[in-house]
């Protein structure tokens, strides 16, 4: 099996899905230099998109047009400015073309050429994408896509992205295997997880850049309490972030994020204060996230507020809680999400969103036990502890929009998270019945028994009692 850096499930991201924005706009991505590299892009006369599944059922509401027309325009989304999307989606629906590369322009019109396929599904993934590119001596050129949760994108054979076939020296698939790996080398777990990130970047570069995601956590959370208003896509949600933060401050404005910081960390700690002061992390994250804001996709977008509350959480309200602790943090939430990844499903469409949410708070939750200081066996549980709590959890996202019930979802993950974690660290794990394997697979068994109508497709739960109440 091959192994998967930390760093591919927690990475810089663009709302509001990971799966139905960052997967299409990579895809499209890969399509046209799939063209580049078949010396058919200069021949190009059209490309015509299909969305299949969850992807047509749900995907005006996750931007997947938005994102299919961004990667077909050869945008990037870890560096494009988020506040000029809606301009240059308006300017391509205007004009009727797209720019495919700075010397060949095609027609588009997007009700002919992005097509939602609402009742057909492709075998492989309920994340199906067909794109098909018409040349000018009329010959077709078809390649289908599958995302797969977390901005993963595979095609049928499952070739993953090439960066991702590699074995490190110590492969941890499983709990078990992590486990005896930490005893045989006598290492806690982030230690572990380190050594094995040196397959794909130095030790250095690893703190670097766990130090960058961190940076990056930082800013979308300032961003997200900065921002008042309703959020887009006609639900009429209103930010709650700004609102919270400013009372809980007594309104006082501030230049940076670091002066932000300051003052919560000098500020009241009772319980219900820093209880609020999670949930203004959270809400933060996910309410930039709905608005197709830059965010860290950890390990889907519509989980990735847990894991920035609960280290931010960590941060302003525990002691001696610095750079080395938020590298312990990270790698470790990151190497649990792969064991997810590989024995289960990290996509909603598959798990619904015990795959989303419970996954964020099980990874939350086995970091913040490492970088507090408990033993491997602990970090474990806590992962187990919070994952337990999550399963069944369905996706019924209210509108196709990652906004009700998703939002406040990740405020309530990064309390179990927390939780999760005290109750590991005051518990003797080698006394558990329950370990992280066994919940892995369980959350797996669950997500093939759940009915796909609870699986990211806005037909059952929430989004229809939702929508008949906001019709009346």
């Amino acid at each position: 099996m091959e192994s998967i850096s930390a760093f591919d499930i927690i990475k810089l991201g663009i709302g509001p899905s990971s799966s139905h924005t960052m997967g299409p706009w990579k895809a499209a991505n890969q399509f046209l230099q799939l063209l580049k590299d078949q010396n058919q892009i200069t021949e190009l006369v059209e490309i015509y998109t299909y969305l299949f599944g969850s992807l047509a059922k749900t995907g005006k509401g996750h931007g997947s047009d938005i994102a299919i027309i961004m990667g077909l325009s050869n945008e990037n989304f870890q560096i494009i400015d988020t506040d000029q999307i809606e301009d240059k989606i308006n300017t391509i629906k205007t004009q009727a073309f797209i720019k495919i590369n700075n010397q060949l322009s095609i027609p588009f019109i997007a009700e002919q050429h992005l097509i939602f396929e609402f009742t057909k599904s492709l075998d492989f993934h309920p994340n199906g994408i067909r794109f098909v590119a018409i040349l000018q001596d009329g010959q077709r050129i078809e390649k289908e896509y599958f995302s797969i949760g977390g901005g993963f994108v595979v095609t049928q054979d499952q070739q993953l992205d090439s960066h991702l076939k590699i074995t490190t020296q110590y492969p941890c698939h499983t709990a078990k295997e992590i486990l005896e790996n930490c005893n045989k080398l006598n290492l806690t777990i982030s230690e572990l997880v380190m050594l094995n990130e040196k397959a794909w970047r130095s030790e250095e570069d690893t703190k670097k850049h766990a130090l960058y995601i961190w940076e990056e956590i930082k800013k979308c959370i300032f961003r997200g309490i900065n921002k008042s208003g309703i959020l887009p896509g006609g639900l009429q949600v209103r930010r709650r972030a700004f609102d919270i933060n400013k009372r809980l401050l007594n309104g006082q404005k501030f230049n940076d994020v670091d002066q932000w910081i300051e003052t919560i960390k000098s500020g009241p700690q009772d319980f219900s204060t820093v209880n609020k002061w999670v949930s203004v992390f959270a809400l933060a994250v996910n309410e930039e996230n709905a608005s197709f804001g830059r965010i860290i996709t950890a390990p889907t977008n519509g989980a990735s507020g847990v894991i920035p509350a609960v280290l931010m959480y960590a941060y302003c309200f525990t002691p001696h809680f610095g750079e080395d602790e938020i590298i312990k943090f990270l790698i470790t939430a990151g190497e649990i999400g792969t064991l997810y990844k590989k024995g289960a499903t990290i996509s909603a469409a598959l798990g619904g969103c015990q795959a989303e949410i419970g996954l964020s708070s099980s990874m939350a939750a086995a970091g913040l036990t490492e970088a507090l200081g408990g033993r491997k066996e602990q970090v474990l549980q806590a992962a187990e502890i919070a994952m337990e709590h999550h399963l069944g959890m369905t996706c019924d996202p209210v509108g196709g929009l990652v906004q009700i019930p998703c939002i406040e979802r990740n405020s309530m993950g990064a309390i179990k998270a927390i939780t999760a974690s005290n109750i590991a660290l005051e518990s003797d794990a080698s006394v558990a019945i329950i370990d992280l394997d066994d919940v892995i697979k369980t959350m797996w068994e669950t997500a093939l028994d759940m009915n796909h109508k609870y699986k990211e497709t806005s037909e059952a739960g929430l989004a229809v009692i939702a929508v008949n109440v906001i019709e009346c």
